[in-house]
């Protein structure tokens, strides 16, 4: 199977959650064990993408997901699609100066630079801050203020970096594909912080919001029917693999070529996660192919 590279854009609050809490956030956002990291879950995007194949072509879907249901096990086979979790890569959190700025991290950059190369393409070296108060910003940021990046309640000493720069140049290419302006956006807010500031803003950073609701007999709030739901903020930007075989399925052969042309083209809309009725979960998925 060939690795293959897609990014996710979040364009409103997204929220793809593990259920019920006992702690403050009622409905977490779902988030990596070991580091505590927020990711998508590779089963919520390939549910998304067999609902629009299937609406052109359920054969193919079939081909590419495998069967709903199995009546007997010599009906049963393995989709052809293999879809990875999608990582963080860029957090947006708000400036005192530019509105908002896109973090990362080392740690975060290290594996992402790995799947990069992966896939065939092209990696910048890997900056590292100087110290936990300091953070690193492209040549033309928007974010500083006398030297200083203030995101949230967070005071940094800023230095402007060529390879910060060089970052920013590769991930808005492949997030922001034929739109200067997105590309030219994205890099002028770009910035690389120590991984334990990352890891404490995308915690704290993330975008919570109280829900109610409405008992119909009397018009108000239901008792007991206030909770809080934590969200990813609109223009996250996210990363993962996906892999493509040929078909499984007995006696319908197919291709890995074939079967790559149902998948939706690049960069197309989608709505991931719970609260679609309400706004939520809008993306941009846009897939790489290998060395392309």
């Amino acid at each position: 199977m060939q690795p293959r590279l897609f990014h996710l854009h979040t364009l409103s609050a997204l929220h793809c959650g593990t259920g019920q809490s006992v702690g403050v956030v009622d409905l977490p956002i779902a988030r990596a064990r070991a580091t505590q990291l927020p990711i998508v879950p590779g089963s919520s995007l390939r549910g998304v993408l067999r609902q629009e194949v299937e609406t052109h072509d359920a054969n193919l879907a079939r081909a590419l997901f495998g069967p709903k249901t199995i009546a007997a096990n010599d009906k049963s086979f393995a989709g052809a699609l293999a879809v990875g979790d999608a990582h963080l890569l860029a957090l947006p959190v708000r400036a005192l100066a530019g509105i908002l700025c896109y973090v990362t991290s080392p740690f975060i950059l290290r594996r992402y630079a790995r799947d990069l190369k992966g896939v065939g393409l092209k990696a910048p070296e890997i900056p590292n801050p100087a110290n936990r108060e300091h953070a690193l910003v492209v040549t033309e940021t928007v974010n500083l203020l006398d030297n200083k990046l203030v995101l949230e309640d967070l005071d940094l000493d800023a230095q402007r970096n060529g390879l910060t720069q060089d970052w920013a140049t590769t991930i808005a290419a492949l997030v922001h594909p034929n739109a200067p302006d997105g590309q030219r956006d994205f890099i002028q807010r770009f910035a690389i912080l120590p991984d334990d500031i990352l890891g404490y803003l995308s915690e704290t950073a993330t975008e919570l919001r109280t829900r109610i609701s409405i008992d119909e007999q009397t018009g108000t709030v239901k008792k007991g029917a206030l909770w809080f739901e934590e969200h990813l903020p609109a223009e996250s930007v996210l990363w993962g693999l996906y892999a493509l075989s040929g078909s499984n399925e007995p006696n319908q052969r197919r291709g890995a070529d074939e079967l790559a042309q149902a998948i939706p083209a690049s960069p197309t809309l989608l709505q991931l996660g719970g609260q679609a009725g309400v706004g939520r979960g809008l993306v941009r998925l846009l897939t790489q192919e290998a060395g392309a």
